[in-house]
C-alpha cells in the first residue's frame, strides 16, 4: 500500500506539468509557451499562462494566430532559443523590451509580418545581420539601449514603410549608409550615441518628406550647412546634431518648421548675426536652442525678442563679440538660461526679474558688472554668476531662496552678504572672494535699567571702558588684516614683486635646459581657455612652479619637462613645456593650441591653456591626480603614489563600475581594472583618429602618455602636440621610445619617407596592451626562454604557438577568466602586425575589447 501511495507522489507531478504543457505541437499556443518556458518564466512567477493562449495577458490573437506578444520586463535573460517565437508567422507586433535578452534565434528573420519591433534595453551584442531587410512590412524599429557595434547595414534600404527607427545608445560604427534615403515614410530617426563616422547621404533630407525629428547626437559625424539643404522641405521640428564635427556657418540650418534645434559641442563657425537675417524662420515656433560650445562669433540674436515660446536657451563658450546683455525680457517662458563665457558686459537688467519660470540661470565668466538685481526666485534651482565683477550686496529675498536650490556659485565677484546662514565649505565654495557683512550684535545687557544710587556714573565708566575695548579691538583687527594680507601675498605672489620679474629666465633639468625670452613677466600672457577673466602671466607660472624648480619638475617627456603648480584661484595644472622649439609662427601655434583645447573626450587629458613665452611654447593641462600608467605599472610598487599619501585610503571594488576605489595593494592588480584602461585608451585614440577632422595622429603611444585622474579613468595626453613642432620632430619620434615603434619605421631602406600614420597609432596601442597584460615592460625584463628578446616578439610568439597564457601576469591571473585575457593577447597580436595594413583600425579595436568588457560583466 505504501509503495503504491509513493508511486502516485512521484506520477503527478509529471502529470500536472503533461497538463500545462499539453498543446498541440506546432500551433501558435505550442510555441509562445515554449517561449516562455525556456525563458524561463512560469505561472508561478506572477503569470497567469493557463487557458487559451489568446486570454493570456500581452498577447493579442486574430482568430487562433498570435498576432501581437507584449513580454516587456518580465526578466527574460540569455538567448531565445530557435522554433519558439521564430515560428509565429502571423506575428505582426513584437514587444520584448526591458529584459536582459542576450541573442536572437536564427528564425527570428523569418518574421515577416512584423509591423513593429522593440527590442530596446537588452544585452543583444552581435552585428545587426542583413536579414534586417526580411521585415518589409515593418513600421517601427526599436533597437536602442543594447549593445550592437558593426555598420548599419544597408538593408535598411529595403525597410520601404518604415516609420519609426531607433538605433540609439548602441555600438554602431561606420557612415549611416547610403540606402536608407530609400525609407521616405520615416517620421522619426534616432541614431545617437553610438560611433558612427563620416557625413550624412546625399540628399539626405530631401529624402524623408514625412520626417518630423532627427537625433544623431554623440557621434563623429562630420560635414557642413549645406547638408541641411533640404531641410524646409520636410516636416522636421526636432533637430540634434550635438557632440558631432559638423562645421561652417549655422544658418543653413535654422529653417521652418523646427522647435527644437541642439547644435552644441561641433565647430560651427562664423557671424551669428547671418542668423538674423534669415527671412525663412520664424522665432515664435522656437522651443529649445543650444548652440553651447562652438566657434561662433559676432553679436547675439537680435530676433530674440520673437521667440515668446522659448523655454531652453543655451549660446555658452562661444567666440562672441564683448556686448551688452541681449534684449530677454519677453520670454516670459524661459525655464533655462545659459550665457556663460559670451564676453558679457554691463549690469544685469532688472527686467530678468520677469522671467518667473527660470529654473536654471548660468551667466557665469563674464564681464557684467554692478549689482546683482531681484531675481525670480519661484522656480529657481540653479543660479551661477560666478567670475564677473559684480559688486553690492547680495537680494534678501535671494539668499533666503539658496538652501532649497540644487546649486549657486557667487564666487570671484566682489559681493558681500551676511554668511550666518551657511556652513564654512559652503562660503568657501560658493561665495569665494565675498565680503562678510554680518553686523555685530549689539549686548542686550548695556541697555537694562538697573536700580542703582550711583547709575550715572557707572553709565559713564561702562562707555568707556566699552570704548577702550573697541579701540584695542580696532587695532587687533587692524594688525590682523594687514598679517592676513601678508600671508596672502606669499602665497600669491603680488604684482609690485612681480613687475621686477624681468627676463629671459633660464632653467635646467637633468637632461635639458630652457630659456624663456621674455622681457618681463607680467608682460607675457597665460590663456586659460574657461576662465578667460582670470587674467594670469608667465608671472604667474614662475610663482605656481617655483620658478620652474626640479621640486616641481613630475617628468621629462619626448617633448620636453612637465611640472605642477597652482595657478591663482586655486587651478592644479600639470605645465608642459615643449622645449624643441617650434616651425610655428605665435599666430599659428596660438591658433593649433586653441584648436587642441577644444577637443575634448572622457578619455583624453583636456588641455587647459596655453603660454607663447617668447620661442618656447607652454601647454597646460588639467592635473592627473593619479600618475601615469608607466610609474604605476613598472617604476613603482603596485599602489604607491608619488605626489600624495594614500596610506589611510579604504578603496574598493565596485561590482557595477569595476574599480571604485583602490588601496597601496590593490592598484592595477585586476584584470577588470586592467581592461578598464585599455578599452579607455582605445575609445581615445579611436576618437581623434574617426571622430576629428581632420583626423589627429598621436605619433608618440605609449604607457607614459596613459594617465588615471582622480575616479582612476583612463586619459591620454600628448594628442595633437607633435604638430606645433612641424616636421622637424618626425626623426625624433621616428628613433621613439624603445619597444613602442612600428617595424616599418626601423627598416634601413632609404628614400622611403616615415610618416607616421593612424596605424603606428594602432601599434603603440598593442604594445600598451600586452604591457597591462603581462605585466612588463616593453624591452629590458625578464622573458622567459626568450634572449635579446622584447616584448613584443616574446608575445607573438607565444600567442603563434597557442600558450598566450604562458604571458599572463601573475599578479591579475585569478582575477578574472584567463580565455578572456588570452583574447586580448590576441587583440594586440593584431595591433602589432609587422604590416600596417594588417593592422585593425581603432573602431574595431573597440569593438572587439566591448565584446571581451561584456562576456566580463555577466
Amino acid at each position: 500500500m505504501g509503495i503504491v501511495f509513493f508511486s502516485s507522489i512521484l506520477v503527478l507531478p509529471l502529470f500536472f506539468r503533461v497538463l500545462v504543457f499539453c498543446q498541440e505541437p506546432n500551433t501558435d499556443e505550442y510555441f509562445v509557451s515554449d517561449f516562455f518556458q525556456k525563458m524561463g518564466i512560469a505561472s508561478s512567477d506572477g503569470n497567469n499562462f493557463s487557458g487559451p493562449v489568446c486570454l493570456w495577458e500581452g498577447v493579442t490573437c486574430d482568430h487562433e494566430n498570435v498576432v501581437g506578444l507584449v513580454a516587456s520586463g518580465l526578466g527574460l535573460s540569455g538567448l531565445i532559443p530557435d522554433t519558439t517565437i521564430g515560428k509565429l508567422e502571423y506575428l505582426e507586433y513584437l514587444d520584448l523590451s526591458n529584459n536582459n535578452i542576450t541573442g536572437l534565434p536564427s528564425d527570428f528573420w523569418s518574421l515577416g509580418s512584423l509591423k513593429s519591433l522593440n527590442l530596446s534595453s537588452n544585452q543583444l551584442s552581435q552585428t545587426l545581420p542583413s536579414n534586417i531587410g526580411n521585415f518589409g512590412l515593418l513600421e517601427t524599429l526599436d533597437l536602442s539601449s543594447n549593445n550592437f557595434s558593426g555598420g548599419i547595414p544597408d538593408a535598411f534600404g529595403s525597410l520601404l514603410s518604415l516609420q519609426v527607427l531607433k538605433l540609439n545608445l548602441n555600438g554602431f560604427e561606420s557612415n549611416i549608409p547610403s540606402g536608407i534615403t530609400n525609407c521616405q515614410s520615416l517620421v522619426s530617426i534616432d541614431v545617437s550615441s553610438n560611433e558612427l563616422i563620416g557625413t550624412l547621404p546625399n540628399g539626405f533630407f530631401a529624402a524623408f518628406p514625412k520626417l518630423k525629428s532627427l537625433n544623431i547626437a554623440g557621434n563623429g559625424i562630420q560635414g557642413r550647412d549645406l547638408d541641411f539643404e533640404g531641410i524646409g522641405s520636410t516636416s522636421v521640428t526636432y533637430l540634434n546634431i550635438s557632440r558631432n564635427s559638423f562645421q561652417g556657418p549655422v544658418i543653413g540650418v535654422f529653417q521652418e518648421p523646427l522647435e527644437v534645434i541642439d547644435l552644441s559641442q561641433n565647430q560651427f563657425q562664423g557671424h551669428i548675426s547671418q542668423v538674423n537675417f534669415s527671412s525663412s524662420f520664424n522665432w515664435s515656433n522656437l522651443v529649445y536652442l543650444d548652440l553651447s560650445e562652438n566657434q561662433l562669433s559676432g553679436e547675439l540674436f537680435s530676433n530674440l525678442s520673437e521667440a515668446q515660446n522659448l523655454k531652453h536657451l543655451n549660446l555658452a563658450y562661444n567666440r562672441f563679440s564683448a556686448q551688452p546683455f541681449p534684449e530677454i525680457s519677453m520670454l516670459f517662458g524661459l525655464e533655462y538660461l545659459n550665457l556663460s563665457g559670451t564676453k558679457l558686459i554691463g549690469p544685469i537688467p532688472s527686467e530678468i526679474s520677469e522671467l518667473t519660470s527660470l529654473e536654471t540661470l548660468d551667466l557665469s565668466q563674464n564681464q557684467l558688472v554692478s549689482h546683482i538685481p531681484l531675481i525670480s526666485t519661484k522656480n529657481l534651482q540653479i543660479l551661477d554668476v560666478s567670475y564677473n565683477n559684480l559688486s553690492g550686496s547680495i537680494p534678501t529675498s535671494l539668499l533666503d531662496r539658496l538652501p532649497l536650490m540644487e546649486m549657486f556659485n557667487f564666487s570671484y565677484n566682489n559681493l558681500s552678504l551676511c554668511a550666518s546662514g551657511f556652513s564654512p565649505e559652503t562660503i568657501q565654495e560658493a561665495f569665494f572672494g565675498s565680503v562678510n557683512s554680518c553686523p555685530i550684535a549689539a549686548n542686550p545687557d548695556l541697555f537694562r535699567r538697573k536700580p542703582h544710587q550711583d547709575n550715572g556714573f557707572k553709565l559713564a565708566l561702562a562707555l568707556t571702558v566699552s570704548l577702550v575695548c573697541l579701540l584695542v579691538g580696532l587695532l587687533f583687527l587692524a594688525f590682523g588684516c594687514r598679517r592676513k594680507t601678508r600671508m596672502w601675498a606669499v602665497k600669491q605672489t603680488s604684482y609690485k614683486e612681480e613687475q621686477i620679474l624681468s627676463g629671459p629666465f633660464s632653467f635646467q633639468t637633468d637632461s635639458t635646459t630652457w630659456v624663456a625670452d621674455v622681457k618681463l613677466a607680467t608682460s607675457v600672457p597665460v590663456v586659460v581657455f574657461e576662465k578667460p577673466l582670470l587674467n594670469c602671466t608667465f608671472a604667474d607660472l614662475l610663482s605656481a612652479t617655483s620658478h620652474f624648480d626640479r621640486g616641481t619638475l613630475l617628468a621629462e617627456g619626448r617633448f620636453g619637462p612637465v611640472y605642477r603648480g597652482f595657478l591663482p584661484g586655486g587651478i592644479h595644472v600639470a605645465v608642459k613645456v615643449l622645449v624643441h622649439g617650434s616651425t610655428m609662427t605665435d599666430q599659428e601655434a596660438a591658433r593649433e593650441l586653441e584648436y587642441l583645447g577644444r577637443i575634448k573626450h572622457p578619455n583624453l587629458v583636456p588641455l587647459t591653456g596655453y603660454c607663447l613665452a617668447g620661442e618656447q611654447r607652454i601647454a597646460l593641462y588639467d592635473y592627473m591626480e593619479n600618475g601615469n600608467l608607466q610609474n604605476l605599472l613598472h617604476d613603482l610598487p603596485l599602489g604607491v603614489q608619488t605626489t600624495e599619501d594614500w596610506t589611510t585610503d579604504t578603496w574598493e571594488e565596485d561590482d557595477n563600475n569595476g574599480i571604485q576605489n583602490v588601496g597601496s595593494e590593490g592598484l592595477l592588480t585586476t584584470w577588470r581594472f586592467r581592461h578598464k584602461i585599455a578599452l579607455g585608451t582605445a575609445r581615445a585614440l579611436a576618437f581623434l583618429h574617426h571622430g576629428c577632422s581632420p583626423p589627429i595622429i598621436h605619433r608618440d603611444v605609449k604607457a607614459s602618455s596613459v594617465y588615471l585622474d582622480c575616479n582612476l579613468e583612463p586619459r591620454l595626453s600628448d594628442f595633437g602636440l607633435a604638430k606645433i613642432f612641424g616636421n622637424g620632430l618626425e626623426d625624433e619620434i621616428t628613433r621613439g621610445s624603445p619597444g613602442y615603434v612600428p617595424p616599418e619605421f626601423l627598416r634601413p631602406e632609404t628614400g622611403s619617407p616615415k610618416i607616421p600614420t593612424p596605424k603606428s597609432d594602432v601599434y603603440g596601442f598593442g604594445v600598451i596592451l600586452f604591457e597591462l597584460i603581462t605585466g612588463k615592460k616593453p624591452v629590458e625584463d625578464d622573458y622567459p626562454d626568450e634572449k635579446e628578446a622584447n616584448l613584443v616578439s616574446w608575445v607573438r610568439g607565444l600567442v603563434r604557438k597557442n600558450q598566450g597564457s604562458r604571458a599572463i601576469d601573475p599578479k591579475i591571473r585569478g582575477t578574472g577568466s584567463d580565455k578572456q585575457m588570452e583574447e586580448a593577447l590576441k587583440i594586440g597580436y593584431l595591433c602589432t602586425a609587422d604590416l600596417p595594413s594588417k593592422r585593425p583600425s581603432m573602431q574595431q579595436v573597440v569593438g572587439i575589447l566591448k565584446d571581451i568588457e561584456s562576456i566580463s560583466n555577466q
